[in-house]
């Protein structure tokens, strides 16, 4: 029952730190940019680290040593795909998004960036990419929620639905009053314990153990010396093949991910993109590989102690709560929510900007005022939380499944339209609206057809060329877009003394 408390009180710890952090982002939200997108004033450590933080949610502290101690080495394919595609969208996409999203009528979400650069006065696309937003997100934020729920029975022997209602209503509550600069801040805090419980528990197994030569036999005797090869055993067959291809088109869905991309909007300036590439990369490199070898060395910890796992998913939980003292225990616990949270927060912010900025202001004829528009975003949150949750009531799937859908269905909608916008001054609003359209049903239609392949991949490539040939067939020459991918360059180029939102 000690134990018991200490684990408690470690949480309550952290849930009054994060409301804290969203009540303080809350006194400095003054308007609607403000609540959407920061002011376009984060530092390039706090938009790394948030970035980081809000990508990997539970699948990082749950779902890849899930998967690796059930698998083996073979899934950590996912990890190198992810991370080449982090570093591809930090160096690629982050510094001219930011100019972009600027220069072309200081556009502050994805949609409305898509309907101001490629001039769309039907204002279809806006609607449209509004809407594949509410859908995806819904089911990633129901993975977060059934991911806090699965966290409680796992740790405190707990009720799922009550642990699922407590962290979204925590979740919720300063997500909700502190708005993008909010679900920021607490980020880098939940990213920090991330890292550093990745490093804490499976340092600790190995201590306990006995060395890393008597785990390494174990995992070997155990699991068989498949588990510790990239390859998932001697032989290289072609499901092996497909299997790795698989893993490493996670990578990507970076590019199509609006509660990743946004970070790179909020910056202060185009040229910080360079310095936040840097922590977040390495940030990433020490979090995935911290999560690698955790789902590793849990094959050995639990055959050493005749341990049978129901659910691989909580190998990182058990073995935090059996080998530290309970309230360290109890952050490292704190470490799982905010993987959970972390995510779940940004995602919401971008739900609340796509009903609130892509589809309300939309439909109304008068320009609402900054304080309606903050109102409509909070109540936005509320309601998307409501649907998550009880989407999450009676989970059909991992959380790993979950959040892998969710992924493909943003990289392929998304992705090869954000990166055509940047760099190709021809994409037309017909020709994203095809790409967005063959890239969402792709997924959905590939994923029904179990070919093995993941779905992001196929998605994504027709997408990418359903875009290309259409726009070739709509293509009108608009002198306008010219200038503005012009001035984007200029942007790039020329460092300004002031960001958006500094005072001089």
């Amino acid at each position: 029952m000690s134990d018991q408390i200490f684990m408690y009180a470690a949480l309550g710890v952290y849930f009054a730190g994060m409301l804290l952090i969203g009540y303080i982002a809350f006194r400095r939200t003054d308007d609607h940019e403000d609540y959407m997108l920061g002011g376009r004033n984060l530092p390039p450590w706090v938009a790394a680290i948030s970035a980081g933080a809000a990508d990997m949610s539970g699948w990082l502290v749950m779902g890849l040593p899930g998967a690796i101690y059930a698998a083996g080495l073979i899934e950590a394919w996912i990890a190198i795909g992810l991370t080449i595609g982090a570093y591809l969208n930090w160096r690629l996409v982050a510094p001219r998004l930011r100019a972009y999203t600027e220069v072309s009528r200081n556009s502050i979400t994805i949609p409305s960036y898509f309907e101001n650069r490629l001039r769309d006065t039907t204002r279809s696309l806006r609607v449209v990419s509004g809407l594949i937003i509410l859908i995806f997100f819904t089911l990633y934020i129901s993975s977060g929620m059934v991911a806090a729920g699965v966290f409680f029975e796992s740790s405190f022997n707990g009720d799922y639905m009550f642990g699922m209602l407590l962290v979204g209503a925590i979740t919720l509550l300063y997500t909700l009053f502190g708005g993008f600069l909010g679900a920021s801040l607490t980020d880098v805090v939940q990213g920090l314990m991330m890292v550093i419980a990745l490093i804490a528990v499976p340092v600790a197994a190995v201590i306990a153990i006995g060395g890393l030569e008597e785990t390494g036999t174990l995992i070997a005797d155990t699991a068989g010396a498949g588990h510790l090869s990239l390859l998932g055993g001697t032989a290289v067959t072609g499901g092996t093949i497909l299997a790795i291809v698989s893993a490493l088109a996670w990578g990507l869905g970076y590019f199509g991910q609006p509660h990743i991309v946004v970070r790179f909007m909020a910056l202060r300036t185009p040229q910080e993109a360079k310095s936040a590439r840097r922590i977040g990369i390495s940030w990433m490199v020490v979090s995935m590989v911290g999560a690698v070898v955790s789902g590793l060395v849990g094959i050995a910890y639990m055959a050493q102690r005749g341990i049978e796992l129901d659910n691989p998913e909580t190998v990182v939980l058990l073995m935090s709560q059996t080998l530290l003292h309970p309230f360290v225990a109890g952050l490292v616990l704190a470490a799982v929510l905010a993987a959970i949270m972390s995510t779940v927060s940004s995602q919401l912010v971008v739900c609340s900007s796509a009903l609130v900025e892509d589809l309300y202001k939309v439909a109304r004829k008068t320009p609402p005022s900054q304080k309606r528009l903050v109102l409509m975003g909070r109540m936005a949150v509320l309601v998307v939380a409501i649907v998550a949750i009880l989407l999450a009531i009676s989970p059909n799937d991992s959380i790993l499944g979950l959040v892998s859908f969710a992924w493909a269905g943003f990289g392929a909608a998304f992705g090869p339209i954000i990166l055509l916008s940047l760099f190709w001054r021809k994409l037309t609003n017909w020709g994203a609206l095809a790409g967005m359209f063959v890239g969402a049903v792709t997924v959905f239609v590939w994923k029904a057809l179990n070919t093995g392949l993941y779905e992001l991949l196929p998605a994504f490539v027709l997408a990418f060329v359903a875009a290309i040939v259409v726009s070739l067939l709509t293509y009108r020459h608009n002198e306008e877009i010219q200038q503005e991918f012009t001035d984007t360059g200029t942007m790039l180029a020329v460092p300004r003394p002031h960001a958006v939102g500094d005072t001089p």
